[in-house]
This record gives C-alpha cells, sequence and structure tokens, in this order.
C-alpha cells in the first residue's frame, strides 16, 4: 500500500465495509442496505460530528480513505465514518430518511461539486493493518474491545501475525490483545458447541467486555477451569466444562430464545457479585435455580463478612440520625420507644460479642499451655 498514490473515487462507487471490526457488535447482515449501515453509524459512532466539520471546512484531501477492491467493489476499509458524513451531506433524501435532516447543513451546489469524488490510497486488508491498527485501535476514537478482538483475531488468523507483533504494532500491551484473542475464542468456542449464540443475546448491544473482563477474575476463570496457557488455543474451556459455558454467556448475555434477561446487567457491581457467586457450589445451585443474582450473591458470603455488613451499616444510619436529630425529631414517643428499642438491641449484641471474644480468647490460652 502506498500512501503517496492518492486517486480521486466517485462517492457513488464507493461501498461500506461490512467487515469492518466496529461494526461487528451490531449483527448487520451480509444483505444490510446503505441505509442501515449509515443509521448504525449516525446514532453510534458520532458521524455527526464529521458532518459539521465538512460541511463548515471541505474534505480534508491529505487524509484518503483506504479503498480494497473486493467483489468487484471498491471497499473502503478505512474511513467509513467519513464515507457516511458525505453521504449524508450530499443526498438529503438519506438524511430524511434516517430523520436527522434537522443536523444536517444543506451544501452549496458547488460544495456539493466538491464532494463528488473522495481522495482513495487502493490496498488490500493484509498490507494495510498495520496502519489501520497503530491510526485506530486505540486511536482518537478508540474501538471496543469486541472491534479490537476482532481485528485482532484476523491478524493473527488470516494473516499469520503472532498476538505479540500485533500489540507492538497497536501500541498496547501483550497481556491484553492475548486477554482479548482468549475472550473472542471463549465466544466461538461456545457457538461451536452449540451452547450460546450472539444473534440471541438479549440486548442488542453486545457487551463483549463483561466477558473480557470477567475472565481474569479468579472465581470466573477457575468456574471454567482457565489454564494459564489457554490464551491462544482455539477452545480455551475444557469440553467437560461446557454447562459452565453455557451457564456463564446466559448469566452475562441473556437469550431471547429462552426469554432469559442477564443477571448482569452492569459490570459494576454485578459482575464482581458474579465473580464470588461462581467461587460457591450453594451459591450456584441458587443461580441455576432461578433464585436470582442479588441472592445468590448473599448466600456466597462468609457469615464473617454479612455480619461485618450489617453491623457497620447499621452504625452508619443511626450516626446519620443522630445528625438529623435537631430537626427530624419531632418529640414523637413512638420514635423514642424505637431507639430504646434500637439501645437495646445493641447493648445485648455488645454483650454477647464481648462473651464471644473472651471465650475464643481463653481457648485459645489453653492450647497454647
Amino acid at each position: 500500500m502506498n500512501v503517496d498514490e492518492i486517486v480521486p473515487v466517485k462517492v457513488s462507487s464507493l461501498a461500506f465495509d461490512l467487515r469492518n471490526p466496529r461494526l461487528a457488535e451490531f449483527d448487520l447482515a451480509g444483505s444490510a442496505t446503505e441505509t442501515e449501515l449509515v443509521r448504525v453509524l449516525w446514532e453510534a459512532m458520532d458521524v455527526r460530528e464529521l458532518v459539521l466539520s465538512i460541511a463548515a471546512s471541505g474534505f480534508f484531501r491529505h487524509e484518503p480513505l483506504i479503498v480494497a477492491r473486493e467483489d468487484g467493489k471498491n471497499v473502503v476499509i478505512e474511513g467509513n465514518r467519513r464515507l457516511a458524513a458525505v453521504k449524508l451531506l450530499r443526498d438529503p433524501r438519506l438524511a430524511k430518511e434516517l430523520t436527522v435532516s434537522v443536523s444536517v447543513p444543506t451544501l452549496t451546489p458547488a460544495e456539493a461539486a466538491a464532494l463528488e469524488t473522495l481522495p482513495t490510497v487502493q490496498g488490500t486488508r493484509e498490507s494495510a493493518w498495520r496502519y489501520l491498527g497503530f491510526k485506530h485501535v486505540n486511536g482518537p476514537a478508540k474501538w471496543s474491545s469486541y472491534a479490537k478482538s476482532r481485528y485482532v483475531a484476523e491478524v493473527h488468523r488470516k494473516y499469520g501475525v503472532k498476538l505479540d507483533d500485533i500489540a507492538g504494532q497497536i501500541g498496547d500491551t501483550h497481556k491484553t490483545v492475548r486477554r482479548l484473542y482468549r475472550s473472542l475464542m471463549v465466544i466461538e468456542q461456545a457457538e461451536r458447541m452449540e451452547l450460546f449464540r450472539r444473534d440471541d443475546r438479549w440486548r442488542t448491544h453486545f457487551s463483549f467486555s463483561h466477558l473480557y473482563t470477567g475472565l481474569d477474575y479468579p472465581g470466573i476463570s477457575g468456574f471454567l477451569d482457565l489454564s494459564l496457557d489457554s490464551d491462544e488455543k482455539r477452545d480455551p474451556v475444557p469440553h467437560e466444562k461446557a454447562r459452565e459455558l453455557r451457564d456463564l454467556c446466559l448469566w452475562l448475555y441473556g437469550s431471547k430464545k429462552e426469554e432469559t434477561p442477564p443477571v448482569v446487567q452492569s459490570q459494576n457491581p454485578h459482575l464482581r457479585q458474579l465473580d464470588a457467586v461462581v467461587a460457591s457450589k450453594e451459591a450456584i445451585s441458587a443461580l441455576r435455580e432461578g433464585e436470582g443474582l442479588a441472592a445468590a450473591h448473599e448466600i456466597s458470603r462468609s457469615p464473617t463478612t454479612v455480619f461485618e455488613d450489617y453491623l457497620y451499616s447499621a452504625q452508619r444510619s443511626l450516626q446519620k440520625a443522630r445528625g438529623l436529630l435537631s430537626t427530624g425529631y419531632d418529640g414523637s414517643k413512638e420514635l423514642l420507644r424505637t431507639a430504646e428499642s434500637v439501645a437495646t438491641v445493641a447493648d445485648d449484641l455488645a454483650e454477647e460479642m464481648e462473651r464471644k471474644r473472651k471465650f475464643r480468647k481463653a481457648r485459645r490460652a489453653a492450647v497454647d499451655e
């Protein structure tokens, strides 16, 4: 690929790239229309900003699109957002169809004519991967973890580039690239084993980062029995852990077919809670039986931790009530009785704790003798 050989190409003959890693998480079919593609780019990838910039300043000719000739088409493998912006500016009907016309400036005939062709550099995916990775994977508009994993997997498997070499080229750590690749391998393994389908997930957005992050947690990693050398394996999860892999995918992503929403709604706190649950057989059983993540997480916690949390929570609540005494207490006799009851419970609890502490201290002394 020679970036110095810039060739103008008509906008009408430029095609969007359905294989673009950033579009992969939106489940666009191979027959997706141009309108569907532009809608995704507009709604999810800040094309509006580019529309306003190009309308105000024109298209920067020193930043050509990278085009690969594939299946008789000029496929834009780098620059899909800019292509979408130009198409919206040049075609008011497209903007109207997407109901974004109020955000798209109207061009003068001269301005529209200036955008009839765009600067391009001819290349192939293989010759362009280093440039694309360096510019975009960790660039100004960073790719999602799923887009990164798709990009890493394609370069590694299709072009035979080592994962460590990819890491060096895109400016990421070796560990991160290996984690990305392993996470995608886990998803693909689940699909090959017919345990999970990405297109059956509960939500439209594919929260790949849940899996990417979770696989590094000790509970989830142990639940799947992932080994230290699993980051380059085609099947990272032992096949005897098929049920666990299916359960994890269901808990992370749900299933439209089974009418089951995911138990992980957000990484914080739900992913950490799930990590604790899958480290406890009793909690796993509760979650499998439909108890819910909160209930299963409570089961997974040690009695000592639960006791501490309740005690500190009670202390914080009482401190807040004490701070509001002068303005919040209206002289109610009922509230006074409640406070007295709380004091009695607190005294009883403190006495029981003191007796238990002394008993344990005496037992330790007896053992030492």
